[in-house]
């Protein structure tokens, strides 16, 4: 049996890819920050399955200590991990994590990579064929590059869509440099972009507007399929580091190149204190 690890699993597209999994026969964990929503996601994974494979892990991205947590509590379990699905994600907010760095870059990047390097070793040895699928965006093409300065403060514009677009660049920089330096484990990483999807990133925009904003997106299940695709697929196996978007690879911004990549590594590994 395969077992999937999913962050932020207790609601759209990770609530989608769990229920996927689930449904193929896998054993689904799923690691979310509130202890109530992450309950009644186990319930409804479990009902739309029909599996009962189906466990919670808290987890707050936002913070590295609760990072930390998730992955002893994990390992504790003395299970293999055959997928590893960095799937949780904010978007439009602002703020500063518990560890002092930008709210988007704590939480899509930082705590993934930290979350990733604590079970790598549990991966590798779970098998041929370990993977990690990193839930990217086509934001990031957006993004000018990163400015490592300001990903040590707190959320600059209004919105936070430069920094998402930044976070989101950090996803696919992330997966080449793993991809580069994994070479000899046998793990693969992959990032994508899901799609338009009307999930509950949006739940801070204003409700009468928010209709009009999601009608046009893809459904949570819709935006699931290229997750579900990486993890799974046989015919990915062999590729390690690419983008893929609609279960296609695809060109990254020219902006991830692999010097730049090198330095996020360099930094997030300083930061947590690993890698």
């Amino acid at each position: 049996m395969t077992t999937y690890l999913i962050t932020g699993g207790n609601t759209g597209i990770g609530l989608s890819t769990g229920i996927a999994l689930a449904r193929d026969g896998g054993r689904v964990l799923i690691a979310c920050r509130s202890a109530a929503a992450g309950e009644a996601a186990v319930e409804r994974i479990k009902s739309a399955s029909g599996s009962d494979d189906v466990r919670l892990l808290p987890l707050d991205l936002a913070s590295l200590s609760s990072v930390r947590d998730c992955a002893a509590a994990f390992l504790a379990l003395d299970e293999p991990l055959h997928v590893l699905v960095n799937n949780a994600g904010i978007g439009g907010q602002r703020g500063i994590s518990a560890d002092g760095f930008e709210l988007h870059f704590a939480v899509n990047h930082l705590g993934h990579f930290a979350l990733t390097h604590l079970l790598l070793d549990r991966l590798g040895a779970s098998g041929p064929g370990a993977r990690v699928v990193n839930v990217s965006s086509e934001a990031h093409y957006s993004a000018p590059g990163i400015d490592f300065a300001a990903v040590q403060r707190r959320t600059a514009t209004f919105a936070g869509a430069r920094e998402y677009a930044v976070s989101k660049l950090c996803n696919v920089l992330f997966t080449q440099e793993f991809a580069r330096r994994s070479a000899e484990t046998g793990v693969t990483c992959y990032a994508l972009h899901p799609g338009v999807v009307a999930s509950d990133i949006w739940r801070r925009v204003p409700r009468l507007a928010r209709p009009f904003i999601t009608r046009r997106m893809l459904t949570t299940e819709q935006g699931a399929v290229t997750s579900v695709y990486c993890a799974t697929s046989a015919s990915v196996a062999g590729d390690t580091g690419l983008f893929y978007d609609t279960c296609a690879v695809k060109d990254p911004s020219p902006v991830a190149t692999p010097e730049l990549a090198a330095r996020l590594w360099k930094y997030s590994a300083e930061w947590t204190g690993l890698g």
